[in-house]
């Protein structure tokens, strides 16, 4: 079994394997400005999708821009997650040279598209494929590949839940702590295999227990907003929103929801069976508020005791762009990162310690 790494190896975004020349395991994109793409784009017998982020999923429709057109194996909240997501990418960079597709080629996506379900195992390029639950998004799944004679096991982004919740922190007033997300059980999958190919972007960081990260988001947040402050919160539409309505729930934080986290909240609750507790999140939508962004909304919005929940997560756009600069005059208002930052995206400069400046002597 021979593995080329056309993205995402020494660095996060776009990632791409191809094993044995055949199978196609992801084919994401670099959030960046421009939009970087896979070193090369392969014509595959087949294509396995881990996930529905853009760096695993961003440049699926460009594999149909020729006259090949391998079959596409997902779950089903990935492949709808993927459909969103390319339609975002040709609202934002269609018919430039930064977009590697084009409206036809996302329509063909649907016409290959074959779905599966976790530990349903299913034939692709000649290789039998299962996936298991990663617990990292819905939908998110460990690829196993097995060509007969070695077995790959592809983690994908995953994500595991402690194995007890600590105790939580004194003031923790959101019921039982929590082990690991609200949205998705984390991963207990472990298949035999021969090789892993580990995703590792927090290998070499140690997490503070679950329910300390949420009571400090959850008490910053109360704090601005007893004293009559906003916080901005920009979130990934997939996953991050979710989580946060779920935490803003929980812990009794009135919140908006805006950008395209809104439809991936209401596409998720026709999924179910690939989140921890579908009543707990249909709760947490009816917690929020959602923003249409008519009639001057959001500058009304950004004027009152509330979190708002928006895209984008590292602020490369959004309605992000449009709260922050109608908070940032009152010094009790507050933006909060709750997500991996790319290295050059705007958030990633904001949050980064400036260099110490030298002085002359």
């Amino acid at each position: 079994m021979e593995l080329r790494f056309l993205g995402g190896a020494g660095e996060v975004g776009r990632s791409a394997v191809l094993v044995d020349d055949s199978l196609l395991l992801d084919f994401g994109l670099l959030t960046a400005e421009p939009p970087q793409y896979p070193v090369a784009t392969p014509a595959p017998d087949a294509v396995v999708v881990s996930h529905g982020h853009l760096d695993h999923v961003g440049a699926i429709p460009s594999l149909l821009s020729g006259s090949n057109r391998p079959p596409i194996h997902w779950t089903p909240p990935t492949r709808e997650l993927a459909l969103t997501l390319a339609r975002d990418t040709l609202k934002l960079h269609g018919h430039s040279p930064h977009c590697p597709f084009t409206e036809t080629d996302v329509k063909r996506v649907t016409e290959v598209s074959e779905t599966h379900g976790y530990r349903e195992t299913f034939t692709a390029a000649g290789y039998e494929v299962t996936f298991y639950n990663a617990g990292h998004i819905p939908g998110s799944a460990h690829v196993l590949v097995d060509d007969g004679d070695t077995r790959l096991l592809y983690t994908g982004d995953f994500h595991v839940d402690e194995q007890s919740a600590a105790d939580p922190p004194a003031g923790f007033d959101a019921g039982d702590p929590p082990a690991g997300q609200r949205l998705v059980a984390g991963s207990t999958a472990r298949p035999d295999a021969d090789v892993v190919l580990c995703e590792s972007t927090y290998s070499d960081v140690d997490h503070e227990p679950r329910a300390s990260v949420e009571h400090r988001f959850a008490r910053s947040a109360k704090t601005t907003l007893w004293e009559g402050g906003t916080v901005v919160v920009p979130a990934f539409a997939i996953g991050r929103t979710q989580e946060l309505l779920l935490v803003c729930a929980a812990h009794d934080i009135p919140c908006y929801v805006d950008g395209m986290g809104k439809e991936v909240t209401e596409m998720l609750r026709r999924h179910p069976e690939f989140v921890r507790d579908a009543d707990a999140l249909r709760r947490a939508k009816s917690h929020a508020r959602f923003v249409t962004g008519r009639d001057g909304q959001r500058k009304r919005i950004a004027d009152q005791p509330a979190a708002i929940v928006t895209t984008s997560g590292m602020l490369s756009g959004g309605p992000a762009m449009t709260y922050i600069p109608e908070i940032r005059a009152n010094p009790v208002n507050k933006v909060t990162l709750t997500g991996y930052q790319v290295e050059g995206t705007p958030a990633a400069t904001c949050w980064k310690p400036a260099a110490p400046r030298s002085t002359a002597a």
